[in-house]
């Protein structure tokens, strides 16, 4: 379990910080009255996302292999973050749509039917529970390793520098 200590601390912070990203969005109107802006707004938690994923790739570099990673290291360490991110992303989807707003797919549903959007029977096949969840199933280890890639890539460009 040690051996993997950075990554379990990042993906537990990757977690809360998607969880206050939700806690934000609904502060700032995003699930009811300010709606329509959704779609595009919450596409901006891929800031902080990869973030993270850069803070978690450089604490491991530097902690566990001397300030020298390889790509391959550093893919590894990304992916078994993610893993983990993917592992608690189910509880995550719970507390977002149990907890912090529990009218989210009724407003949506209201949103995309009347705006014309989508029919009352697509629009509830769509936002429910248990689409959500197959989506953030496939959609968390997919765009996870997706940024592993890139980050891992970028980081293992720079060695230690020399004392």
């Amino acid at each position: 379990m040690k051996k993997f200590s950075i990554e379990i601390k990042w993906a537990l912070l990757f977690t809360a910080m998607m969880l206050l990203w939700m806690v934000l969005e609904r502060l700032a109107g995003l699930h009811d009255k300010n709606i329509e802006m959704h779609p595009i707004v919450t596409n901006f938690v891929a800031i902080p996302s990869i973030l993270i994923y850069v803070f978690a790739l450089r604490e491991k570099k530097k902690v566990s292999y001397g300030g020298s990673m390889t790509f391959v290291q550093g893919l590894v360490s990304g992916l078994i973050m993610t893993a983990i991110i993917t592992a608690l992303s189910p509880l995550s989807q719970w507390i977002t749509l149990e907890v912090i707003t529990p009218y989210y797919f009724e407003n949506m549903i209201n949103y995309a039917v009347s705006h014309g959007q989508s029919t009352l029977e697509e629009a509830q096949a769509y936002f429910n529970m248990k689409n959500y969840l197959i989506t953030t199933l496939i959609f968390t280890p997919t765009v996870g390793a997706v940024t592993t890639l890139v980050v891992a890539g970028i980081l293992s460009l720079f060695k230690k520098k020399s004392a």
